[in-house]
C-alpha cells in the first residue's frame, strides 16, 4: 500500500517537473530571440517569430526526450550536486545542436546567435528551477527545527569527507544539527567556505570558536589521520564541554559511506596516543593452517577474538570449548556467517572436569590448544578464593595433564600482568598457572608456553564499560585511587600478539607483550566524562572508593629476576624462566585439590607464591596507605 502511494507521489512530482521544463524551454527560446534584438520586441522580424512558433513544439518534444535520455528526471533534487548540473548542461548543449540541425535540414532560418543564447538560457532556467525547488523543499522540511533548537556543530577537517558530511547535515530533514564552522590546518582553506560554512582557522582556533559560535558538538572528519596525528587535536577538543564524534576511517571515504550514521563517539582508544599495533599474521600463521585448534574459554572476550583470527587462517578444525553456552553460541553463529567453510565444533564443558577433557582430546586430537578459560575478576576472586584456585589452577593443571597425555603439539596459556609479584588471589592463581606450564614443559614433548599482557580495552568486566555505564546512569564515576595506573591494549592487538608469540614457542617461555606506556585510571575517567559532553564537578562527579583487597597501585609485566630477551617482533619479549621448587608445587597442588576451607586455601597459595597478601596483612597495608 505504501509503495503504491510513494510511486503515485513520484509520478505527480515528475509530471510537474516536465511541465516546468516545457515552460523553461519556451521561455528560453523567446528570451534568446528577444536578447538578439536587445529586448525591443517590436523590432523582432515577424518571420523569425513565425519560424519560432513553427519549430517550438518540435524543440520542446526533442528536448524532453534528451532530458529523459540523460536521466534528468531520475535525480533526487533535494540531494542535487555537481553531477546533476553537468548532466543538465550536456543535455541542453545536445538539445541546442539538435535544434540547429532540425532548422538547417528543414530549410528554416533563425539568427545564428539564437542557438547559443537559447542554450545558455535553458541551462540557467532548468538549473534555477531545480535548485529553487530544492531550497523550498529544504526550508519546508526544516521549518519544524528553528535554529535555536538545533545542535550547533563544528566540523574538523575541511576535506572531501568534511564536505560530504556538511552536505548531508544540511540536506537531512531528520537531523536537528546546524554546522556553524569548520576547522582545517591547511592555510589555503582558512577563510574559505564549504557550502556556506566558513573555515575559521586551524586547530589552535578550536577553543576560541567553540565559545564564539556556542558549539555543542564537534565532529572530526579526518579519516586518513592516524591515532598519533589525532591525539593533539583530541587533547584540545576534550578541554571543551562539547560532545565529540569521529568518522571511523579512510575506507568509509573510498566506499562512499561518509554520512552521519557512520559517525561514532570518540572512544578511549583514540586517546591512548598510539596507533593500533599491526601484526602481519599471514607471515607467521603457517603453524595454525591445516591444524586442529582448540580454544578454551572460546566464548569470552579474548577467546572469541582468538577464534576469529584463527578462523581467518584456514585451520583444519576449530574446537570452541566453553562452560557458558550463550557465549559459545554467539561466536559459533558469527563464525558460521563469516567463515561458512570453516569446520568448527562447539563443545560445552568445564576445564575442571578431567574426564570431559580426556574424552574431547582423545576424540578430536587437537594439535594446538589456546587456554583462555579463567576466572579473572580480582575483587570477586578475593571473596571466593577456592573457586579461583579450582578453576584457574586445578583447571589448568588438568588441561595440561590431558594435553601431555594426548600428545598435543603446542599449549599456549593466556596469562596476565597480575601474575607478576601478585598480591591478590586472582594474580596468584595465574602465577601458579605459569609455574604449572613451566613444570610440564620440562617433562613433556608438548611445547608449553605462557603469554602475559595487561588490561584489554572493552573486555567483559573491564573498567571502560563500567565507566560508560556509570556515566549513562548519571554518575558518580568510581575510581579506587587517584594514583592507580594500568597497561592497556585493544583485544585484537593482544590476540594478534598472542598468536605471533605462539609461533615463537619452543617450550617453557613466558612471553611478555609490550603494552606501551601505562595510563592513569583517573585520566581515563576524566576523558570519558569529557567525551560524553559532560562537565566534571558540574554534571557528574568522580568519587574514590579506596583500593580493594589485593589491588596494587600499578601492575608490572616482568619480575626482576626474569630478565628480558627480544624476539623477531620487538613488541614480544621472553622472560627467563624463574626457578621454583617443583616438588613443593606438586605437593601443594595435591593439598589444594582436597582443601575446602578458604583460610587454609589462602595459606596454601602463600606457601608457593610468597608475594600474595593475606587478608589480615592487607588490612595493615591499607592502614599504612591511609
Amino acid at each position: 500500500m505504501k509503495k503504491k502511494e510513494f510511486n503515485y507521489q513520484l509520478l505527480i512530482r515528475r509530471f510537474f517537473l516536465v511541465l516546468l521544463d516545457i515552460l523553461c524551454i519556451i521561455f528560453a527560446s523567446f528570451f534568446a530571440l528577444a536578447t538578439r534584438f536587445e529586448f525591443i520586441i517590436y523590432q523582432i522580424p515577424e518571420e523569425h517569430l513565425t519560424e519560432l512558433m513553427k519549430y517550438e513544439p518540435i524543440f520542446v518534444i526533442s528536448t524532453l526526450i534528451i532530458f529523459v535520455l540523460f536521466r534528468i528526471y531520475n535525480s533526487l533534487w533535494e540531494y542535487a550536486g555537481p553531477q546533476e548540473i553537468f548532466s543538465i548542461i550536456w543535455a541542453c548543449v545536445v538539445s541546442g545542436v539538435l535544434e540547429l540541425g532540425i532548422v538547417i535540414v528543414s530549410g528554416g532560418f533563425l539568427p545564428r546567435s539564437y542557438y547559443l543564447l537559447r542554450t545558455i538560457y535553458i541551462v540557467i532556467f532548468v538549473i534555477g528551477t531545480r535548485f529553487s525547488y530544492r531550497m523550498i523543499r529544504l526550508k519546508r522540511q526544516n521549518r519544524h527545527l528553528p535554529w535555536k533548537s538545533q545542535r550547533r556543530v563544528m566540523v574538523i577537517g575541511a576535506g572531501e569527507a568534511g564536505r560530504a558530511l556538511i552536505v548531508e547535515i544540511q540536506n537531512s530533514k531528520y537531523l536537528n544539527q546546524r554546522v556553524c564552522c569548520a576547522i582545517d590546518d591547511d592555510p589555503n582553506k582558512v577563510g574559505k567556505y564549504i557550502h556556506g560554512v566558513k573555515v575559521v582557522g586551524d586547530r589552535n582556533a578550536i577553543k576560541k570558536n567553540v565559545y564564539k559560535y556556542n558549539i555543542q558538538q564537534i565532529i572530526i572528519t579526518i579519516p586518513s589521520a592516524s591515532a598519533v596525528q589525532l591525539r593533539p587535536i583530541l587533547d584540545i577538543c576534550k578541554e571543551t564541554t562539547c560532545e565529540l564524534k569521529i568518522l571511523p576511517g579512510v575506507y568509509q571515504l573510498v566506499n562512499g559511506e561518509v554520512n552521519v550514521s557512520r559517525l561514532r563517539p570518540v572512544s578511549i582508544d583514540d586517546l591512548l596516543g598510539r596507533d593500533e599495533i599491526q601484526v602481519n599474521l599471514d607471515e607467521i600463521m603457517g603453524y595454525v593452517s591445516n591444524k586442529v585448534i582448540m580454544v578454551t574459554g572460546g566464548g569470552g572476550s579474548i577467546g572469541s577474538e582468538l577464534c576469529r583470527q584463527i578462523a581467518a587462517h584456514n585451520p583444519k578444525q576449530l574446537i570452541i570449548f566453553d562452560i557458558y553456552e550463550n557465549n559459545a553460541y554467539n561466536i559459533q553463529q558469527e563464525l558460521k556467517k563469516d567463515y561458512p567453510e570453516l569446520k568448527q565444533i562447539v563443545l560445552i564443558g568445564s576445564i575442571r572436569d578431567e574426564g570431559r577433557l580426556d574424552t574431547i582430546l582423545e576424540r578430536y586430537r587437537p594439535q594446538i590448544i589456546y587456554h583462555a578459560a579463567a576466572h579473572k575478576h580480582v575483587p570477586l576472586m578475593e571473596d571466593s578464593p577456592n573457586e579461583s584456585i579450582k578453576n584457574n589452577v586445578m583447571g589448568t593443571f588438568k588441561l595440561a595433564k590431558s594435553a601431555d597425555k594426548w600428545k598435543v603439539e603446542r599449549f599456549i596459556q593466556i596469562s596476565t600482568d597480575k601474575a607478576v609479584n601478585p598480591t591478590n588471589i586472582m594474580g596468584a592463581s595465574k602465577r601458579i598457572c605459569e609455574m604449572i606450564i613451566q613444570m610440564f614443559s620440562r617433562h613433556s614433548k608438548t611445547e608449553f608456553v605462557a603469554v602475559r599482557f595487561g588490561n584489554v580495552l572493552g573486555s567483559n568486566g573491564s573498567v571502560i564499560p563500567l565507566f560508560k555505564k556509570q556515566i549513562a546512569d548519571g554518575g558518580p564515576v568510581t575510581v579506587t585511587h587517584p594514583d592507580i595506573i594500568r597497561y592497556f591494549m585493544t583485544i585484537p592487538e593482544a590476540v594478534s600478539l598472542v598468536l605471533q608469540a605462539g609461533a615463537y614457542a619452543k617450550g617453557g617461555e613466558i612471553f611478555v607483550l609490550d603494552m606501551g606506556e601505562p595510563v592513569k585510571i583517573l585520566d581515563l575517567a576524566k576523558n570519558l566524562i569529557r567525551l560524553s559532553g559532560l562537565t566534571l564537578g558540574k554534571d557528574i562527579e568522580i568519587i574514590y572508593t579506596g583500593l580493594r583487597p589485593g589491588e596494587k597501585l600499578y601492575e608490572e609485566l616482568l619480575m626482576d629476576e626474569e630478565g628480558m630477551k627480544e624476539t623477531q617482533n620487538k613488541l614480544i619479549h621472553i622472560g627467563k624462566p624463574i626457578e621454583f621448587d617443583e616438588e613443593l608445587l606438586n605437593n601443594t597442588l595435591l593439598e589444594m585439590k582436597e582443601e575446602t576451607d578458604e583460610d587454609e586455601m589462602r595459606k596454601l597459595v602463600k606457601k608457593i607464591v610468597p608475594t600474595y597478601v593475606l587478608p589480615e596483612e592487607w588490612k595493615e597495608d591499607l592502614k599504612t596507605l591511609a
